[in-house]
């Protein structure tokens, strides 16, 4: 009888932490509605702050949306390499659209640009790329966000934003990456 107790007891404490560490990296959103009034017309600009996890998508100079994002896993400093989770800083353009991403949706950054080509050839590795501004892995309910700093090194927003951003994003906007 006290080893089925303990048994049992055993396995509820094992629940609680996989609930606990769960909810670490998973919360349930409301599904925002796009804020009013809705965007019309196509962005020109878009400036990241990694600093202050934001994201401001512009049109003629003017903050025409904002948005919290996720970055990479390690997202202090410019990126450097492959597989160091950082998110890289500087100049970028919208090279290619993916409506077929494993991420909701997703518009691919140009980087490695040639100098980053050119650091990593001299030292002897890989850049890293495939850099995008995304949604949610696609695995996950429309329901839930990943929190923090999860990506590989990308720019992450929720779906229901990343529906937003597509509709107004022609490849060739701008980007620009700040620390």
């Amino acid at each position: 009888m006290k080893r089925l107790a303990r048994l049992l007891a055993y396995l509820a404490l094992v629940a609680v932490l996989g609930l606990l560490a769960a909810s670490l990296f998973m919360s349930p959103e409301r599904v925002p509605t796009p804020p009013a009034p809705p965007l019309t017309g196509q962005v020109d600009r878009i400036i990241i702050e990694k600093s202050a996890r934001r994201m401001d998508l512009m049109q003629e100079g003017r903050v025409v949306r904002t948005y919290q994002i996720a970055l990479g896993f390690a997202p202090d400093g410019d990126k450097d390499r492959q597989g160091d989770g950082r998110t890289p800083e500087g100049e970028f353009t919208i090279d290619r659209r993916n409506d077929r991403s494993a991420f909701h949706l997703s518009l691919g950054l140009d980087y490695p640009r040639p100098e980053d080509r050119a650091r990593a050839a001299a030292g002897g590795y890989s850049p890293g790329g495939d850099i995008f501004i995304h949604g949610q892995p696609n695995a996950l309910s429309e329901r839930f966000k990943l929190r923090g700093d999860w990506t590989a090194g990308c720019i992450a927003v929720t779906n229901a934003e990343m529906r937003e951003i597509w509709a107004v994003t022609p490849i060739g906007t701008k980007v620009e990456i700040r620390p």
